[in-house]
């Protein structure tokens, strides 16, 4: 896997949704060699682990995490998401079904969500999170899988006059740094 340079610096801070890329992490799994990262089932290479902490000036802890390249969402093994990165990079294996371990037959980009989750995104958008199989883009856009977009995350919480929920707002200075806040977490971008 080749990161690849960008003409921007991407930087992520901390939010509600626990913060920083697939970079930091509290605690180590178990069944990861010593400074080991496996995603998705399959170990990352060395230089594959310091291009990221690079990119991200963050440091990847040694543990066992998921990745979503639909979205960019990531998260420990066995955990919800907790955070977003970088969508469509190509590492480790498939996102699995149960990365996880949810039981709520709610199903985003192939991976079943857990309660906690379920219930984030009926407080945030206001509704009830059917039972089924979606799609949701980086920028919260999805829909039933196979289908075409039917609905928008980042505009929880925007409707009526009604604030806050989980809309993404982004705020950007005359230089071009930006940062978004959303239901996705942070992201600041910087030239």
């Amino acid at each position: 896997m080749a990161v690849r340079p960008s003409v921007r610096s991407v930087r992520w801070g901390h939010a509600a949704s626990a913060a920083a890329a697939l970079v930091v992490a509290a605690v180590a799994h178990a069944g990861v060699p010593p400074g080991g990262v496996i995603v998705n089932g399959q170990a990352l290479a060395g230089d594959t682990v310091r291009k990221l902490e690079l990119a991200y000036r963050v440091p990847i802890a040694p543990g066992r995490y998921w990745y979503d390249a639909r979205s960019g969402a990531w998260g420990a093994e066995g955990g919800p998401i907790a955070g977003q990165m970088m969508p469509g990079l190509r590492l480790g294996g498939p996102l699995a079904a149960n990365a996880s371990r949810g039981n709520t037959q709610v199903f985003v980009n192939g991976r079943e969500l857990v309660m906690g989750e379920v219930l984030a995104l009926q407080q945030a958008c206001r509704t009830a999170v059917q039972r089924g199989r979606y799609w949701v883009n980086a920028q919260g856009v999805g829909g039933i899988e196979g289908g075409p977009a039917i609905f928008n995350l980042a505009a929880c919480g925007q409707s009526a006059g009604r604030s806050g929920g989980s809309s993404t707002r982004t705020y950007c200075d005359s230089a071009g740094n930006c940062s978004s806040h959303g239901l996705w977490g942070w992201i600041a971008t910087t030239r």
